[in-house]
């Protein structure tokens, strides 16, 4: 959409979507932007970048910012992930704060809660239960009203399903009129404006996370080497993209976790992430994965800037 075709009343900017560790962001914002940008996990703090996704609509241009869970930090990757939130949710427009339908309201919202009262006398809060397809009708009326009885002025309380789409439209329609009138920001078409490296490492990290042991989801981090055309390919076969990624983490033991008896958990990686890439990218991929060791990169100030944090 061109600046020129930009209907009377349009609105332009950016939510995000707060919560503690696994509350659903992640889902709801693919659910929202209606593809998946953002990695989805089982395991707790599984997002670790700010990933922002694009919502065109006839009348405005919604940017979701998905944030990591907020939570007490036992590491410096965990801190850092903390001040990735503060920074964000100070800069948008309106905020989405997640709580799981089948879990009880508990001390980590009420924590988040009093970090959102430093915002949200500027920017409307909007209460969002996610999960409903995951509980029963009497949950859902318990988690609506612990949610409003916290200590904080919501302009709105929905419950919603990311998986069955339940509400997904309504939760859009309210952070949309929360927005400011203006231009787009972003051009038409654009999903994310994240870098293709950087959804590729996602989508590797998100198949490494699958089926391994509860301590080393943290442990995990994905930097890509190499992302380039692959040379020599026959004039008729359809081109190819060579992906070299590392895939670190912090001790041997761990290590051999992810490569796997014979090397078949890493092979198994493999073959998830690369189905995942191709339909991300839209081309053939050939994806060369390695496993290091960098000995606890998490409390590293280095080693975190090495790996990107």
């Amino acid at each position: 959409m061109s600046f020129a075709d930009v209907p009377d009343g349009y609105r332009s900017g950016f939510a995000c979507f707060v919560g503690r560790p696994n509350a659903g962001k992640s889902t709801l914002t693919n659910a929202l932007i209606g593809s998946k940008i953002a990695i989805t996990s089982s395991r707790p703090q599984t997002t670790r970048h700010a990933i922002r996704g694009i919502l065109h609509r006839p009348d405005a241009q919604l940017i979701v910012i998905d944030t990591p869970g907020l939570h007490k930090p036992r590491t410096l990757l965990g801190s850092r992930l903390n001040d990735v939130v503060r920074e964000t949710w100070a800069e948008v427009d309106v905020i989405g704060f997640c709580v799981p339908a089948d879990v009880p309201v508990g001390r980590g919202d009420e924590f988040i809660t009093g970090e959102l009262r430093n915002v949200a006398g500027r920017t409307p809060v909007i209460g969002v239960v996610t999960k409903t397809d995951l509980a029963e009708p009497e949950q859902i009326v318990a988690r609506l009203t612990e949610l409003t009885a916290l200590d904080i002025d919501f302009a709105e309380v929905v419950p919603c399903s990311a998986v069955d789409g339940f509400q997904v439209g309504l939760i859009a329609d309210l952070l949309v009129a929360r927005l400011p009138e203006g231009s787009p920001l972003y051009p038409d078409g654009d999903l994310t404006d994240e870098p293709e490296e950087i959804l590729v490492a996602e989508l590797i990290r998100e198949a490494a996370l699958e089926g391994v042991r509860d301590e080393l989801p943290h442990s995990i981090a994905v930097v890509i080497e190499e992302m380039a055309p692959r040379e020599g390919r026959h004039e008729k076969a359809p081109p190819m993209l060579n992906i070299m990624a590392n895939i670190y983490v912090e001790r041997s033991s761990q290590k051999g976790i992810v490569i796997g008896r014979g090397g078949e958990r890493l092979r198994q990686v493999g073959t998830d992430s690369r189905r995942q890439i191709e339909a991300l990218l839209g081309t053939k991929v050939f994806l060369d994965l390695h496993v290091k060791i960098a000995k606890d990169w998490q409390r590293d100030p280095r080693q975190l800037r090495k790996l990107g944090f």
